[in-house]
């Protein structure tokens, strides 16, 4: 399949700018990048698409989703008052609805989110799970949500001891049947990790468990990590000064450890995730959201670590997260500097870099031998678009909307903004009806 006659973006270590550019796909992966009449000379049996001027990008990654939360939009939590802090927020809205889903509501929310995100160019989700109404096989079902849409990603359970031993074995059942299914599997497009709540949700036997299940499986792990004050404090509590010198205690600190938010952080603590090779993921939507504060992203940059995206469930559109994370930084620093570099790094280079340790593919580029996951955007620019400033035009320019094509390894998951893997409006509609079933029994 060669996508011919657009300005392709590679995203690569050269930041290419490819006018009149095509992207040539072989398989699942990319064959040739070049100009368009030269390609199409080439390769004249290749089935021919024009994208009529549009841009040519890698697909996005989302590093922190919750797709159960599918079902929150618009609820009524029938509760007297609204939350009014953050552990109230978990009280009354997110713990209450994980322990109501069932099998249904887990599979529509799942499909429903992965297919938005396909509308908005998202081809990998790293999904962070929780549903004590149906834990067992719930991973089963995500991930069959996942393989229909044809996206990649990567799923862990968020085990936790907030609901007792009982649920919490559970939990540990379900994730560790999910790491034996990848070991089996040993799939390019889907894999898993141990997935943990929050250090204040889980006690010592837990948090002794998980590590030895993760030293048998070689896993990293999953988290929030000092997200709310409540984490922080339990912490101190307990006799740490701070979230990741607790759980430093029980080696969940490991490469490829997924450490989430990291807003109260405590001196060292940013140390110890970079000495372990483990990613720190900002999710600035959400933090504003839930008014917990705000991660120090550029203490984070200049102390070397990891530093990733994502949208922790509040949007499925990384373009959207992009934006209010440029702009949270430069507004809390009062440096209108610092974005330019931190948040592009964070996005296009960092998140791919998670991707291909987890998928065991080149994601995140287009360039020979890179996997074709591949986005088109209808932008025409008012101004001229070249290496130097394609970030301004995705800052600027570029919503989850003006995605027009989605392919994930080859497949053409959406063209002309229509879904291809499934009919998505019979899907949408039994959504609705699920979420109606859903929100009488909440």
């Amino acid at each position: 399949m060669l996508l011919k006659n657009g300005t392709v973006l590679t995203n690569d270590e050269e930041n290419k700018v490819l006018e009149n550019g095509a992207v040539l796909i072989d398989g699942e992966d990319i064959k040739e990048i070049g100009e368009s009449e030269i390609l199409e000379s080439k390769y004249p049996d290749a089935d021919v698409k024009d994208m009529q001027g549009k841009l040519i990008m890698p697909g996005m990654i989302n590093a922190h989703m919750h797709i159960y939360s599918t079902f929150a939009r618009g609820m009524d939590l029938k509760t007297d008052s609204a939350p009014s802090n953050f552990v109230e927020i978990l009280e009354k809205l997110w713990w209450r609805l994980d322990n109501h889903l069932n099998a249904d509501d887990i599979y529509y929310s799942a499909l429903y989110s992965f297919l938005t995100g396909i509308k908005q160019g998202t081809t990998t989700v790293f999904d962070h799970h929780a549903s004590y109404g149906q834990t067992k096989y719930s991973l089963d079902i995500v991930s069959k949500a996942a393989e229909e849409s044809g996206i990649r990603a990567d799923l862990s359970y968020e085990i936790s001891d907030r609901n007792g031993d009982l649920m919490r074995d559970s939990a540990l059942k379900e994730s560790e049947k999910f790491l034996n299914k990848i070991r089996e599997e040993n799939s390019n497009y889907l894999n898993g990790r141990i997935g943990l709540h929050a250090s204040f949700t889980l006690e010592h036997e837990t948090l002794t468990k998980v590590s030895e299940m993760a030293d048998q499986y070689n896993s990293s792990f999953h988290i929030h990590t000092a997200e709310g004050r409540a984490d922080l404090e339990d912490s101190r509590l307990r006799g740490y000064n701070g979230v990741v010198k607790r759980l430093d205690e029980y080696n969940i600190w490991r490469p490829g450890t997924i450490a989430v938010h990291g807003v109260h952080l405590q001196e060292g603590e940013m140390e110890i995730l970079r000495d372990n090779d483990c990613y720190l993921i900002h999710n600035p939507e959400s933090n504003m959201n839930n008014a917990v504060g705000i991660t120090s992203v550029k203490e984070a940059a200049d102390q070397g670590l990891m530093l990733g995206l994502g949208t922790d469930g509040y949007t499925t559109d990384m373009f959207e997260s992009i934006k209010f994370a440029d702009l949270m930084l430069k507004h809390s620093t009062q440096d209108p500097r610092l974005g330019w570099s931190i948040i592009p790094e964070m996005v296009f280079k960092t998140n791919a870099k998670l991707a291909e340790e987890s998928f065991g593919v080149k994601l995140g580029v287009l360039k020979e031998g890179a996997a074709a996951d591949i986005i088109v955007v209808d932008y025409s620019p008012p101004t001229k678009l070249n290496a130097e400033n394609t970030y301004a035009h995705i800052l600027f320019g570029l919503n989850g909307g003006m995605v027009d094509t989605t392919i994930v390894g080859g497949n053409i998951l959406m063209e002309n903004r229509e879904v291809q893997v499934v009919d998505y409006e019979k899907i949408a509609h039994e959504v609705r009806k699920q979420s109606d079933d859903f929100w009488r029994r909440f």
